[in-house]
């Protein structure tokens, strides 16, 4: 087999896309360990909300794989990856050869030892399963605690909220959001949630849940010593980059699974991306896992690109958040909490609690490096442009920043030569 991907998701599709960009003919096979055709799991809360349907799950219709000559081995899990001989094994006993192999099997939740997490009703958020449990138990549910108040945890308690269940949220750091936000957006974001009724309490977490004897979930002991009667629990503090298999595989790992300037892994033909790649930072240039769905679409479609012997760089991963809560809209990209002792960061912050708009703008030297906003996100896209090309910004240029109005006009000309010279 020319192509092999071990996973189906985001990253997949953007490695589909970027061998067909290249190589029309050649057959690529995809393996993943769930039933389903790949889905945006992002969507899983509106689908537990009750707000979509399963239908607007698929991120491709079944024509694009026929047109894209792609095969779908599902509900199979690959056991083992042979470097040398460049197969891979799966739990149905097949052994399937490869020339160049994507390994994007994504990342796994992050379930800390919690006494009584193991039995029924204690819940992940990060895959469909879950949340067709939980859709499927929702009318007997009348309370839940979620532990975790990151991008995960909030979504799935609000769309637990939305179906009328009394919803906790658990956070151990000082605010909701803590790598994505600093105080005041935070602040912003949880009295939003406070006034429609969802409750969010900070700088405490689940120290045991309570099972009778039979083991039937009946509550949850919290490290401030009070304790939260609840149906079910969801712990969504946050995924680990999934790279047993190629570890075992003799394949360098780190924090995830180590990858070049081209998404090659350390073994030949053997390429990695998305949530569970260890590929360049664009603002800082080392290797980081940000799992955020632009970067593992992009780092699937150089991966597939340069699986059929095209030579093109990843320029970097770039760590944003975009989330609305309850009609507030909010963003964050890049640094948005650069390290108090660096004095090289300078940061300009408007707030309105009234109006519920908050921006804050963090520069390094001449550079913006990252940005909140908060209530009004009309500018987000500009912003984003700044931060991404990483384009030096004048004196002149920067009072326009501060002043909430940033302009293409803004841009270099050596930017638009660069960027779109169809030349280059």
């Amino acid at each position: 087999m020319k192509y092999v991907i071990i996973g189906n998701g985001i990253a997949s599709i953007g490695a589909i896309e970027g061998i067909r960009k290249v190589d029309t003919d050649n057959e690529i096979l995809i393996i993943g360990a769930e039933d389903s055709p790949a889905y945006g799991r992002p969507l899983i809360s509106y689908l537990l909300a009750g707000k979509i349907g399963p239908d607007r799950l698929a991120l491709r219709p079944q024509e694009f794989y026929e047109k894209s000559k792609v095969s779908l081995k599902l509900g199979t899990t690959v056991t083992g990856i042979d470097t040398k001989a460049k197969t891979v094994t799966t739990n149905k006993g097949e052994t399937i050869e490869f020339e160049n192999l994507l390994i994007a099997t994504g990342g796994i939740p992050f379930t800390p030892p919690i006494p009584g997490s193991d039995g029924t009703d204690v819940y992940n958020f990060t895959n469909l399963k879950h949340a067709q449990t939980l859709i499927s138990k929702a009318k007997e549910i009348k309370r839940a605690v979620v532990i975790g108040g990151g991008l995960i945890g909030l979504k799935a308690g609000e769309s637990l909220f939305d179906r009328g269940v009394d919803v906790t949220i658990l956070e151990l750091s000082p605010r909701i959001l803590s790598l994505a936000f600093d105080e005041n957006a935070a602040s912003l974001a949880g009295s939003r949630l406070a006034e429609v009724g969802l409750n969010v309490r900070c700088g405490v977490s689940a120290k045991e849940i309570q099972r009778d004897a039979d083991g039937k979930l009946k509550g949850v002991h919290l490290t401030d010593g009070d304790f939260l009667q609840t149906d079910v629990v969801v712990i969504a503090i946050g995924v680990v980059p999934n790279y047993g298999l190629a570890k075992s595989a003799g394949i360098e790992v780190d924090r995830g699974i180590h990858v070049d300037d081209h998404m090659r892994t350390s073994a030949d033909g053997i390429f990695a991306a998305g949530d569970v790649a260890q590929a360049k930072d664009l603002l800082f240039g080392d290797d980081r896992v940000i799992p955020i769905w632009t970067n593992a679409y992009n780092q699937g479609f150089c991966a597939g690109k340069n699986m059929t012997g095209t030579d093109i760089e990843f320029k970097g991963s770039l760590a944003m958040n975009s989330i609305s809560f309850y009609g507030l809209p909010t963003i964050s990209v890049g640094t948005v909490n650069p390290p108090e002792d660096d004095e090289s960061y300078t940061a300009s912050i408007t707030l309105d609690k009234k109006k519920k708009s908050y921006r804050k703008l963090v520069f390094q030297k001449d550079h913006l490096v990252g940005y909140v906003l908060v209530g009004d996100i009309d500018m987000a896209g500009m912003y984003t442009a700044f931060v991404k090309f990483q384009m030096p910004i004048p004196e002149e240029a920067k009072k326009q920043l501060l002043a909430g109005e940033p302009d293409v006009l803004m841009w270099p000309d050596d930017f638009f030569r660069e960027t779109w010279n169809p030349k280059a």
